[in-house]
């Protein structure tokens, strides 16, 4: 197919750990922070951040936040402008560049070339979003838009892999967090179990976390109050290169 002119976009899988109701049908309507009490019967899943299309192409399918990139501003700049005027998304604690989309038939029309980025909002926000806007967990991802599947399964791919030999950890937890906390990000982000006392004890050895002083509030239960952490770095860094997290055998 012949192209006329190039579309430069950018295209942001924002991801936030999230709880969501057992019950399938619900998913789709109801979802809080993991951060916030909720009754029993949900479940915690990496979630990302969706607008239902109310025009075609696509009309009705769901689109990963984002658009065109202006003649005045670079990509981070148009990356950033777009969640905050289409889906009002301002808490972010980390947002990167992670990859290129450049098949010439990727949409319909003229020819977009898609910059993919990775945005992390933290545990205890909770964005105030437009009615077209809702957070899908990405284990049941709903009927998407052109090729925009494929870049938020990249996304979270990535994020796993940086979950890794990175502190990427620190721009999806709140400032001070227990370990039942952090291992809940951990699993939710990676989706597969993870053992406390392992993941402690590597987080604690790269000096990624360190210990407040302070303790949490006993539960309900009872029990010895658990320890509380903070990130070491607010910012990311490499902590092991050649790290691999893998799924229990």
């Amino acid at each position: 197919m012949a192209h006329h002119s190039t579309i430069h976009e950018t295209l942001t899988a924002v991801f936030q750990v999230r709880r969501f109701p057992k019950s399938i049908t619900a998913v789709e309507s109801v979802s809080v922070p993991a951060g916030t009490r909720c009754p029993a019967g949900y479940r915690t899943e990496l979630a990302v951040l969706l607008w239902e299309r109310a025009l075609d192409p696509a009309k009705g399918t769901w689109s990963l936040p984002g658009g065109r990139l202006r003649d005045d501003e670079d990509l981070d700049t148009s990356a950033a402008r777009q969640l905050a005027e289409k889906v009002d998304v301002r808490e972010l604690n980390h947002l990167e560049q992670i990859s290129v989309f450049s098949n010439p038939n990727r949409v319909p029309g003229d020819r977009r070339i898609a910059s993919a980025y990775l945005g992390l909002v933290p545990l205890t926000a909770d964005p105030q979003l437009p009615p077209d806007t809702r957070w899908h967990p990405v284990s049941a991802l709903p009927d998407m838009s052109f090729d925009h599947a494929v870049l938020a399964q990249h996304a979270r791919t990535r994020l796993a892999a940086k979950l890794s030999y990175t502190n990427i950890a620190f721009a999806l937890a709140p400032e001070q967090f227990t370990m039942s906390t952090l291992r809940e990000i951990y699993c939710a982000a990676l989706g597969y179990d993870v053992d406390t006392t392992n993941l402690q004890r590597v987080l604690s050895r790269r000096k990624v976390i360190t210990p407040t002083g302070a303790t949490a509030s006993p539960g309900r239960a009872g029990g010895r109050p658990a320890a509380v952490y903070r990130f070491t770095d607010s910012g990311i860094r490499v902590t092991d290169e050649f790290a691999a997290l893998r799924p229990p055998t």
